[in-house]
């Protein structure tokens, strides 16, 4: 099948991932190694769009492997929403020749490459998120390096929260999923965690862990809230005010997308981004290549947006386990 495919493009779509660019320099140099020419898409389905494309080499991903962000940019775009917008990137795509396109993003992103397949472009996705949010794999590039941020974060607060005897309130991200917030939280010892997926009672499941956890001769209280929760703020407010006990909200925001992917992102980027290239030169499509059962492989789009990804009940357990 490699005799077919001569041209393919690479993009970023959505929100940035550390491993982004180890995935775009696996794509580049894995085509390269079976003669494949590469070319890549800035700023995403925009850049589709308007065909702003430059033909990638070995050379051209040298040094990019430990970068965070993504080379290509990245942006969101709402034309591609529509039917024409998919028609007029398959149209460019033909354009410059390309006889398949691999997309990296979150889930977004895998319904405008299942449409460009439904409109005769050979698509492949593979997932690239700090979310961890894609139903299908257990795992995406970027959510390893996004959690070290967070304990690094989390480390230093629990330092001036000790010194202060202060309750703690930090945001992190991951939308309308807590894989950050539960992963976050065990391994930064917090008392509560408080995520999406699970409803709580303000006064069960978070005064009273802190009211206990003092009692006990703790100086101070971690509480780990998931963004799509959010209202870490007025949550701070009321605890002081119910409890007398200093609090302080900290939102991470954007620094939890950023900085060198970990290796454990460097190399599942390599992985996948691999796989997509030779699932084109085999001739396949409208896949996205994901993990399950800690083995990289691919299933059907429509399948794998179908998937429900449920938060692990085992780490739910163990949090609650842990917090005693």
């Amino acid at each position: 099948m490699s005799g077919k495919v001569k041209t393919i493009g690479v993009l970023t779509s959505g929100g940035d991932a550390p491993g982004m660019n180890a995935a775009i320099r696996a794509v580049v140099r894995v085509g390269a190694y079976h003669g494949i020419r590469v070319m890549g898409i800035r700023k995403g389905y925009n850049g589709l769009i308007t065909g702003d494309m430059v033909e990638m080499n070995a050379r051209s991903v040298s040094e990019t492997l430990q970068r965070g962000g993504t080379i290509l940019q990245t942006a969101r775009c709402l034309e591609f929403k529509e039917p024409e917008g998919v028609k007029k990137g398959v149209e460019i795509a033909r354009v410059f020749g390309l006889d398949g396109l691999i997309v990296i993003g979150g889930d977004g992103s895998f319904r405008g490459a299942k449409d460009l397949c439904a409109m005769g472009l050979p698509t492949i996705a593979m997932p690239g998120t700090i979310d961890n949010d894609i139903d299908c794999s257990e795992y995406t590039v970027g959510f390893d390096t996004a959690l070290n941020t967070v304990k690094d974060a989390i480390d230093k607060i629990r330092d001036t929260a000790t010194s202060h005897e202060r309750c703690s309130l930090i945001e992190v991200m991951g939308r309308n999923a807590g894989h950050i917030a539960i992963h976050a939280g065990i391994a930064c010892g917090a008392e509560v965690i408080l995520v999406p997926e699970h409803e709580f009672d303000f006064d069960e499941d978070v005064l009273r862990p802190i009211l206990e956890s003092k009692s006990r001769g703790k100086k101070h209280s971690i509480i780990i809230v998931a963004e799509g929760v959010g209202g870490v703020v007025e949550m701070a407010k009321q605890i002081e005010k119910i409890t007398g006990i200093e609090s302080r909200a900290t939102i991470l925001g954007h620094v939890q997308r950023g900085g060198s992917p970990t290796v454990r992102d460097r190399v599942i980027a390599s992985q996948m981004g691999a796989m997509a290239v030779e699932l084109l030169l085999e001739g396949k499509s409208n896949r996205i290549v994901c993990m399950q059962n800690s083995r990289i492989v691919d299933v059907d789009i429509e399948e794998g947006l179908a998937m429900k990804k449920e938060l692990p009940q085992e780490l739910v357990d163990l949090a609650k386990k842990l917090s005693v």
